[in-house]
């Protein structure tokens, strides 16, 4: 087991190194809760407890490494400012605990970065920069400028002292709820799950490791397999849909994380909407990724004491109820039917009578006569509706049916 990462020869993370982290920045946190799932606990057959990182001031665990690194400058620094490159939960941080502390801070953001995430930075008293169409171009941009402006920068997570401050969310959770034998934390850069692990092991050698990724992004999960899997793609966790793990990180990940699962989009949908819908909370999709794993792998878990944490609860609303209403299709509760009519008077009435008898709620109706492939005669209908579960969406389907009624229903991905 290792319990430290070297970035020069006095140098490492350490249980000691996170507690004085703790110590330092702990009036200036939510102390955030950590709970047991009665309802998770039966679904997956293990003890689940889930700490609620997504409570913090910014929705999110980064800010305790951001104010690790931030109160340790010295005077100079602070006067000087910060500079970080980040369209997420990293730049709140800086921003929120730079404004806090007086240090002036420059945010480097994509220029497509949504404007919701750029206010949200202003408004806590940075400067955002726009530049580039990438991360890599926004974060080659920040170096740039702090090598001009003679800024600090403020990396997301190849820093030991960003490491370190987010150890201190371990340290809590298992003050909290000491029996926990198994962490699951999500991986982007490493910083999360290298203090978090460290702290963890150093407290109990026995407790197992075991990170996360998105299926889009196994960057890590490729390092440490000696594969060169893609990463690209449209992710729902996108807080950790990074490329190229840190090199101080990875180094920490090879020696502390016992195993690497990878969630599939569908995986971290359900866990988004079961988190919504059962803990009543908010969670951004890279934070659910714990939960989704447990969702993909169950046997893995069973009869476990299994400590979640749910590192962040920044998820844009549009998106959120786009969530929610596709876990509703995928459990029948929500669907789109196919239907093929006669074009002739009273055909859309026949078949409405046929969801009024079966008590199921029509949302839309669309036709198409002129972009399909039927007969000039033919006539497509889709109808949204909603229904009590599966079984009465299989009951219209079967009603339908027997009416003489072609009918097809319109899958999700």
């Amino acid at each position: 087991m290792a319990t430290a990462a070297k970035s020069g020869a006095d140098s490492a993370v350490t249980l000691d190194t996170i507690r004085a982290a703790h110590e330092r920045i702990a009036d200036a946190i939510v102390r955030t809760p950590t709970l047991k799932s009665i309802t998770f606990s039966e679904m997956t057959g293990a003890d689940v407890w889930l700490k609620f990182e997504n409570l913090q001031f910014t929705a999110s665990f980064k800010e305790r490494g951001a104010l690790n690194k931030l109160i340790q400058l010295t005077d100079s620094e602070r006067k000087r400012g910060v500079i970080a490159a980040s369209a997420g939960n990293h730049s709140q941080g800086v921003a929120y605990h730079g404004a806090r502390l007086g240090i002036p801070v420059t945010i480097v953001m994509p220029k497509h970065t949504p404007t919701v995430k750029v206010q949200q930075t202003r408004d806590h008293g940075a400067q955002v920069v726009l530049e580039g169409e990438r991360f890599d171009d926004a974060q080659a941009h920040a170096y740039a400028l702090a090598e001009e402006r003679g800024l600090v920068f403020v990396h997301p997570f190849n820093d030991l002292d960003i490491a370190a401050g987010q150890g201190t969310a371990a340290i809590e959770m298992l003050e909290d709820a000491p029996d926990i034998d198994m962490l699951v934390v999500p991986i982007g850069g490493g910083g999360l799950i290298s203090g978090m692990g460290i702290a963890a092991k150093a407290i109990n050698p026995k407790i197992e490791v075991v990170g996360v990724e998105a299926e889009l992004y196994p960057s890590t999960y490729s390092k440490m397999r000696g594969l060169k899997l893609p990463c690209e793609g449209d992710t729902l966790a996108e807080g950790i849909a990074v490329k190229e793990p840190g090199a101080l990180t990875l180094e920490i990940i090879r020696e502390i994380v016992d195993d690497i699962l990878l969630v599939s989009e569908r995986d971290l949908e359900r866990a988004v909407s079961l988190l919504l819908q059962i803990e009543k909370t908010v969670v951004e999709g890279a934070g659910s990724a714990g939960l989704a794993a447990m969702l993909a792998h169950p046997a893995k878990f069973k009869d476990r004491k299994v400590g979640l944490i749910l590192c962040g609860g920044n998820i844009d609303t549009r998106l959120l109820a786009n969530v929610l209403l596709r876990d509703l299709a995928r459990q029948g509760r929500l669907a789109r039917l196919r239907i093929r009519l006669q074009d002739r008077p009273g055909a859309l009435y026949q078949v409405v009578r046929v969801f009024d008898q079966e008590q199921v709620n029509i949302i839309e109706v669309y036709h198409q006569r002129i972009f399909t492939t039927l007969p000039a005669k033919g006539l497509i209908t889709d109808i949204e509706c909603e229904t009590r579960d599966r079984a009465h969406l299989e009951r219209l389907i079967d009603a339908l049916e027997r009416d003489g009624y072609e009918v097809t229903p319109v899958e999700l991905a």
